[in-house]
């Protein structure tokens, strides 16, 4: 969870970006984003990452690394150089028709479109294709 504006916010996605961590982000813009943030975390604190079921309110380099490492995250981007994560969305969906609405949907169709990764290759010592 971000918000405009908010320096460890970019701090926090640049360090998932470099570690190749794929991740959706859900913005707080809104009154009632801000709600329901409250009503999911009970505090309205942001950057807030969920990490399995770790939750880690505000930003914290040692303590972000802490945490993906232990879920085993690659301390280096293994992804495509093409990946792009998906753009972020409002945490509440916003009333069709508003001007906030539009806004939003004008801001999505601008961003670039999220390339799939490549099909996996055949390997013996994984011969179901699975990565993480």
């Amino acid at each position: 969870y971000t918000a405009a504006q908010c320096a460890p916010c970019d701090t926090g996605r640049s360090l998932l970006t470099s570690r190749g961590v794929p991740y959706s982000e859900r913005t707080v813009i809104t009154n009632e984003d801000r709600a329901a943030l409250q009503r999911i975390t009970g505090d309205t604190s942001l950057p807030y990452l969920t990490v399995g079921g770790q939750r880690i309110r505000g930003f914290s380099d040692s303590e972000w690394t802490q945490y993906l490492d232990a879920a085993g995250y690659p301390k280096s981007s293994l992804l495509p150089t093409a990946y792009k994560n998906a753009p972020p969305t409002p945490l509440v969906a916003l009333p069709t028709g508003t001007p906030a609405a539009k806004a939003a949907e004008k801001a999505a169709a601008a961003s670039e479109p999220v390339a799939p990764p490549p099909p996996p290759t055949a390997n013996p010592a994984n011969p179901a294709g699975i990565t993480f």
